[in-house]
């Protein structure tokens, strides 16, 4: 695998000529839009043909229900699993199911040799995360029992194969009583042989503020549960200052705290799937980024001839456009800021890699995730 960066003057005869490659292959690989006009700045993912020693990962992603069909089995072959985004709960112990139906995705996943996991979300019904509602449910144990029976019936009569846990702004003094939830989730759960992941916000320091990080433990859930999915991401983010989604310099120093408290071999990377579109110039509790897809940012450069720019410390791509006399500044994900984030996979030895969120296809992704590992299919019975 090659990632060519765009230059001035290119077409795509040109580069397919220079790298002896097939013009529909360069199309397709990289999802090109007719009449297949390029960005100065664009990076392309170009296979070739070569034979090397690839280590074995977990692939893994989110996604919602009403995820496209078409995308949806376009991503399944490179997926080890999928989290079906999400089931919650009430203050009585009962699951609040997705509200599009989630057995098509199952029986997809399972086509497709792809574990189906149920996430397990603290969503109020506002589609917040709510932390009084976590913590109804790790200060009362008969309500913890509950919920658990109630997830594994679910489990079997849907099909899942295991559960991810997705708790967000944990209270600070609830800190191990949430670890002692994932705790007895994962031993009962494993009993009848599905896993449990969490999902951890991404510290830099075990002490570290705020209350998206004081209610987590990475030592104790990392030791509760099977696995961990880091999200490394949304340092750019709707309501922040214009910046990378998931900058390298950040990603990488998560995962130098989070492997001194979890083996590497119960670590999932999280990945931005995504992009955002900020106006400028930015005010703070008044701008609001728009979310975009990878392949729109890069449509969105061609339609107004702004050059991509890389940063070099972030190692994310950017670019900026003007729009009714608005000054917009754009981050996304391209071919090389995830392969930035693969390598440290490969660094550090990680279990595996995963998304948020699976909603649009970035079909140069998968084909670098291939490129540098073999994604481990499940045996189903």
């Amino acid at each position: 695998m090659e990632i060519y960066t765009v230059e001035t003057g290119d077409n795509i005869d040109e580069i397919a000529a220079r790298f002896q490659v097939n013009v529909s292959d360069l199309i397709y690989d990289n999802q090109l839009v007719y009449p297949y006009r390029l960005a100065v700045g664009q990076a392309l993912v170009i296979r070739l043909n070569r034979n090397r020693e690839r280590k074995e990962i977990i692939s893994s992603g989110y996604a919602y229900p009403f995820i496209s069909p078409w995308v949806l089995r376009e991503t399944l072959p490179y997926l080890s699993e999928i989290s079906v985004f999400s089931y919650g709960f009430t203050q009585q112990g009962e699951l609040v199911p997705p509200f599009a139906d989630d057995e098509w995705m199952i029986e997809e996943a399972r086509a497709h040799q792809a574990l189906p996991i149920l996430t397990l979300t603290s969503l109020g019904e506002d589609g917040h995360f709510n932390n009084m509602l976590i913590s109804s449910l790790v200060n009362n144990e008969k309500l913890q029992e509950q919920l658990i029976w109630h997830l594994g019936s679910v489990m079997v009569k849907k099909g899942y194969a295991g559960i991810n846990v997705d708790f967000e702004y944990i209270l600070a003094e609830e800190k191990d009583k949430f670890t002692g939830f994932v705790r007895k989730l994962t031993e009962v759960m494993n009993v009848f042989g599905y896993k449990v992941s969490v999902a951890l916000p991404p510290k830099t320091s075990r002490d570290q503020q705020g209350l998206l990080y004081q209610g987590v433990d990475y030592k104790a859930l990392g030791g509760a549960a099977n696995e961990v999915f880091i999200m490394a991401y949304e340092w750019g983010y709707t309501y922040g200052a214009p910046m990378a989604v998931a900058p390298a310099y950040m990603v990488r120093r998560v995962l130098e705290y989070a492997l001194t408290e979890i083996p590497p071999e119960k670590i999932i990377l999280g990945m931005p799937n995504y992009g955002y579109d900020w106006p400028l110039p930015y005010e703070r509790g008044t701008t609001k980024a728009r979310i975009m897809g990878n392949i729109e940012a890069v449509q969105l450069a061609i339609q107004y001839g702004v050059p991509i720019q890389f940063d070099s410390q972030a190692l994310s791509p950017y670019f900026q456009y003007w729009q009714y006399g608005i000054l917009h500044e754009v981050w996304f994900e391209d071919a090389r800021s995830v392969q930035a984030k693969m390598d440290l996979v490969q660094e550090y030895g990680l279990k595996g890699a995963g998304y948020w969120q699976l909603m649009q296809l970035f079909r140069a992704s998968w084909l670098i995730m291939e490129d540098e590992f073999i994604v481990k299919k499940p045996l189903f019975s």
